[in-house]
């Protein structure tokens, strides 16, 4: 693929993705697509077959911004609990921000699509953030800022508890005070501490 024809694909994701942010998953047409870009029909369909293949690539791109934000974010000389803490603060960003989120399409793509377990990227997302969260903290434990007897089950529940505040600020809001009380619960309960 030449530069331009990346460009042009590169304009359609961002395109599409304003695109799903109004109107969620369910009622994008590959239409609205076309109609968004101000390209022809065929012009769309050169580069995708479907919404949901559009969709896809939108996901795809939206993580990686989010990793790449991420890992800037983590200072050289971070511990465990700097970076838990920036990680929770980012997922609060998430979970109070009402406008340019595609939180109600994912779950719509999600729920109309059920993928087999390895094609459905939300469930490796979430089951390798359990695993990176798990390393933070048996790192923390290793190094004294935490407590934990099971690692695993602790990286678990906190990925649980976030998936759940994130269905929670779609269905029937989530105020910030909530967010706040479900973080401390969090980190108190990590806390070296509070043995």
């Amino acid at each position: 693929m030449g530069e331009k024809s990346i460009q042009k694909r590169k304009y359609i994701l961002e395109t599409a993705r304003k695109v799903f942010v109004e109107k969620g998953f369910k009622r994008v047409t590959m239409k609205d697509i076309v109609e968004a870009c101000d390209i022809s029909r065929g012009g769309l369909y050169l580069y995708f077959e479907s919404t949901s293949q559009i969709f896809q690539e939108v996901m795809k791109m939206e993580t990686q911004a989010d990793d790449d934000l991420f890992s800037d974010s983590i200072k050289e000389d971070a511990t465990a609990g700097d970076i838990l803490l920036l990680f929770l603060m980012e997922q609060k960003k998430e979970l109070l921000r009402k406008q340019d989120t595609l939180t109600q399409a994912i779950y719509e793509f999600y729920f109309e699509n059920q993928l087999p377990k390895k094609e459905n990227r939300l469930k490796r997302q979430f089951d390798s953030a359990v695993k990176i969260m798990e390393k933070l903290i048996e790192s923390g434990v290793a190094n004294g800022e935490f407590y934990c007897d099971d690692c695993a089950g602790c990286a678990r529940n906190i990925m649980y508890v976030l998936e759940g505040l994130k269905i929670c600020a779609q269905t029937i809001g989530v105020s910030e005070e909530a967010v706040n009380r479900e973080i401390y619960y969090i980190v108190k309960n990590l806390s070296a501490e509070g043995e």
